[in-house]
């Protein structure tokens, strides 16, 4: 309250008022107390950064197996228009067999 006095006193003498830090220990402290919360919310933001960042490179890698593993299966598939051609050639050869055959 003393810096407020003399405040006061310079203002009724019409001098300009510079104040020190010493004068103001509350606000210092809360300035540390801004800077502590600052300091602890970027680190905050960074861990999640530096999370969604692995994650996303991690997700990149399943995604690459994934695509690997369904191009070697659409690869290693029978076609069905060949299944088909050969059910309808073994079924003819059966009607032939059925029809000479007697």
């Amino acid at each position: 309250m003393e810096w407020m006095r003399k405040d006061r006193i310079r203002q009724q003498r019409g001098t300009k008022t510079v104040t020190t830090e010493s004068e103001h220990p509350v606000v210092q402290e809360e300035l540390a107390e801004l800077r502590r919360r600052l300091d602890v919310a970027y680190a905050q933001v960074e861990g999640g950064l530096a999370l969604l960042s692995h994650r996303t490179k991690e997700t990149a890698k399943e995604l690459d197996e994934l695509n690997s593993r369904l191009f070697s299966l659409e690869h290693a598939r029978w076609p069905l228009p060949s299944v088909a051609a050969l059910t309808a050639l073994g079924a003819l050869v059966v009607t032939l067999w059925q029809v000479l055959g007697r």
